[in-house]
């Protein structure tokens, strides 16, 4: 009879914690046929066409991924919340998807406010971040174990820019910037560059996040007759600004960084946009040769359909499958968090992603483009 009940001990002990393990796993988004990842994300408001492109890339592929299988036999389901590129918002939405939907991981957020906001929530759940749409310092330094950068920094972009600016001999640089941590991030990204060669910036000048209030904006840098102004705020602001300077009479040369959403601003600016100058951390969306841009091409349905960001939501979504994978069955924010961190470099087919365990900034790779007629683009 001891022995007896000593089996049946043993039996319930291999169950509970069968369960509990089981629990666990189900707790982290994971389970016998689905992987949640969660993404907050502009959807409304005048930031929604990069929120609503980023979305549309990244599921383009995972919906590849799940036709063909998907990861182990499970389908990932992306959960997106819109947060109208409002901190606070994407606040409550980052400890919404952690606390309640039990996501695995964190993907696709856009903005550096949003993100900024969200970073101690998902560093104290200990939740992987991954390829969120911004390249601000806040998000690469200090380093971060679960935070996973895919694009180049805004450091990058401004680098690139400024580089190419001085070449041409411009050298009286402006620039308007949102007055929140994304516009202060790619200013701090000017101010870099400028040093570097020894120059300062002209004039600066601000505009509210969400508005499209630029007077102010213009008066100010309109002064200084710049050679060039660069721009660091989204589409909508950008927009207004351009049209403002060109009544104004005032035509430096001007530039954006790629948060701005390049076809969302070209539809904005109309024949205003030709000219207009655009960094770019992806690779150009209309060639052809890339693999992976051509898997893209395809997997959106056309030429007609792409863009620059849902480009990079695409790619964005293939570096988390190649961590997905890695992390083998057995698939947790731990597993995953080190499946990423020894991914090494990875060829995507065309564009490389380096991840080591000390330095998860993936990609430096800048283009700079340039708005055509017809709101076309040439790189």
């Amino acid at each position: 009879m001891p022995r007896f009940f000593a089996s049946i001990r043993s039996v319930s002990l291999i169950c509970v914690g069968a369960f509990l393990t089981w629990a666990s796993v189900h707790a982290e988004g994971v389970t016998a046929d689905t992987i949640t990842i969660g993404q907050s994300a502009a959807l409304s408001g005048p930031a929604q066409e990069l929120g609503r492109e980023m979305k549309l890339g990244a599921e383009a592929y995972f919906n590849f991924v799940n036709e063909n299988g998907g990861i182990n036999g499970r389908k990932i389901k992306l959960l997106s919340i819109d947060d109208g590129y409002e901190p606070e918002r994407a606040k409550a939405n980052t400890i919404k998807l952690i606390t309640e939907d039990k996501v695995l991981a964190l993907f696709g957020y856009v903005g550096t406010p949003t993100s900024n906001a969200s970073l101690p929530i998902f560093t104290e759940a200990k939740v992987p971040f991954v390829g969120a749409f911004t390249g601000a310092q806040s998000l690469r330094e200090p380093f971060n174990r679960y935070i996973f950068n895919v694009r180049a920094s805004y450091f990058d972009e401004t680098e690139e820019i400024v580089d190419h600016l001085v070449q041409q001999g411009v050298k009286t640089i402006a620039v308007f910037y949102q007055n929140d941590a994304y516009g202060k991030a790619g200013l701090a990204g000017m101010e870099r560059a400028m040093k570097k060669r020894n120059l300062e910036i002209a004039a600066t000048a601000t505009v509210e996040r969400n508005t499209v209030d630029v007077d102010s904006a213009v008066s100010t840098l309109s002064k200084v007759n710049p050679g060039a102004v660069v721009m660091v705020s989204a589409y909508k602001s950008c927009g207004a600004f351009i049209k403002a300077m060109k009544k104004a009479n005032a035509f430096p040369q001007f530039w954006n960084v790629s948060f701005v959403g390049s076809k969302a601003l070209a539809a904005e600016l109309g024949e205003d946009g030709r000219g207009v100058q655009i960094s770019q951390v992806v690779p150009f969306p209309w060639a052809t040769g890339a693999r992976v841009v051509n898997d893209y091409q395809h997997k959106m349905g056309g030429e007609d359909k792409v863009s620059f960001t849902s480009l990079e939501g695409y790619i964005a979504a293939k570096v988390l499958v190649e961590g997905l994978k890695k992390a083998g069955r057995n698939l947790t924010r731990e597993s995953l968090v080190d499946a990423l961190s020894n991914l090494g470099t990875v060829d995507l087919g065309g564009f490389k992603v380096i991840y080591t365990p000390t330095n998860h900034n993936g990609s430096s790779f800048v283009d700079l483009t340039i708005i055509t007629k017809n709101q076309k683009f040439k790189h």
